[in-house]
């Protein structure tokens, strides 16, 4: 790795907790729910403001229960594009019964979604990220990551600065963003993680502050 493991107590206290697959399978559907719609706000938005509004959008959004969502009557959605408590942009609005009809699917066939996402191995986020964004709204890109890192899956998150790193280090050399660029990026972190038995979403951050390092 570009960055020594044994340089790593250093930066522990910078490190992402990770999730047990018991702790995925026990977290709520709701709270499912709540961290993809936050991380579809926050995309191309300044994150504080969505932070500083949360309050209000747990409110408004009455605690993000998917069964209610996946069915909401259209006038509650329009009511939600003139809420002041919320950032009323009626397109990630939107997304919401998409992506709890996603979260109610996968409920349905696996008990809960927190134990779909506990059974998904670490070493396919590129095949659990195809599948967010082919079932769920708005989450291409980095929202899926960003959101897979929130509730602590184990995964890494493509940033700029490890996007650099992998760049520096002759490890990528497709489009940021591509799949070719995604399935290079888990071939490197699969030969890390065997190699170091360190969680994916640490040697993600590690590799993120590795930058500077040739």
């Amino acid at each position: 790795m570009p960055l020594s493991v044994k340089e790593a107590p250093a930066v522990q206290a910078r490190l992402p907790k990770v999730a047990s697959a018991q702790q995925l399978a026990e977290l709520g559907d709701d709270r499912y729910l709540a961290t993809i719609t936050k991380c579809v706000f926050r995309a191309g938005f300044v994150w504080r403001i969505i932070e500083a509004k949360w309050d209000g959008f747990e409110a408004a959004f009455s605690g993000f229960v998917p069964l209610y969502w996946q069915q909401v009557p259209p006038e509650r959605l329009e009511d939600l594009a003139r809420d002041e408590r919320i950032v009323r942009n009626m397109q990630k609005i939107a997304t919401v019964p998409r992506n709890a009809m996603m979260i109610v699917d996968a409920s349905e066939a696996h008990g809960s979604f927190g134990q779909f996402l506990a059974n998904w191995p670490a070493d396919d986020q590129v095949g659990l990220l195809l599948w967010l964004k082919k079932h769920g709204a708005r989450l291409g890109g980095a929202s899926a990551q960003y959101f897979l890192r929130m509730v602590g899956w184990d995964g890494f998150i493509l940033s700029p600065d490890v996007v650099a790193a992998l760049q520096n280090h002759q490890l990528m050399d497709a489009t940021p963003g591509s799949q070719k660029a995604l399935k290079q990026a888990q071939s490197v972190f699969n030969q890390w993680h065997q190699q170091t038995q360190l969680p994916y979403a640490h040697l993600s951050r590690i590799l993120s502050m590795s930058i500077d390092a040739r």
